[in-house]
């Protein structure tokens, strides 16, 4: 089996806890950590900028995103590809202290500088989203054809465990 999960505190629950599982992670990095490590090489190259120029900033929910954000592993020709994390909290109490105020803010145009999302990003987030999206990918990857609807089946006995064939040969 492969586990997928975005939280680095189920992960590190799984490094110290269940170290037995930790062949069957997946080795992807959580959105935002892939998002500042494209932040600092595809985009930072396409601009001209200097990657150690640029400081990435996500703003999460979670507290435990920024200890996910130092972690030596995530790090690339030792730097972070995310410098710092504020919480949804903290960036709100940042806003109310600067005296920002959104409905005072005049409307812009959305810069879109790595373009339109795909429907992988849509089910991402979903149960299993990460899995299927990767599964399409490789299929699109493998035959250039788009797969159409997957259809995953109950494994009997194993509540909320799913199973999926695929036939990539035809």
């Amino acid at each position: 089996p492969m586990f997928t999960s975005c939280c680095p505190g189920w992960v590190k629950y799984i490094e110290h806890k269940r170290p037995q599982l930790l062949d069957h992670i997946s080795s992807c990095k959580s959105p935002h950590e892939m998002e500042g490590a494209v932040l600092k090489t595809y985009y930072a190259k396409k601009m001209g900028i200097n990657p150690k120029d640029m400081f990435v900033t996500s703003i999460m929910p979670c507290t435990v995103k920024k200890f996910e954000a130092h972690r030596p592993e995530l790090a690339e020709n030792r730097q972070q590809d995310v410098d710092a994390v504020l919480t949804t909290r903290e960036l709100v109490r940042l806003f109310n202290m600067r005296g920002i105020d959104f409905a005072d803010l005049p409307d812009s145009q959305f810069d879109n500088p790595l373009g339109e999302s795909t429907g992988a990003a849509a089910i991402f987030g979903t149960s299993g989203g990460v899995m299927e999206a990767a599964l399409r990918t490789a299929y699109f990857m493998l035959t250039g054809n788009e797969l159409e609807k997957l259809e995953f089946e109950d494994i009997r006995g194993l509540d909320g465990v799913k199973e999926l064939s695929l036939d990539i040969n035809g």
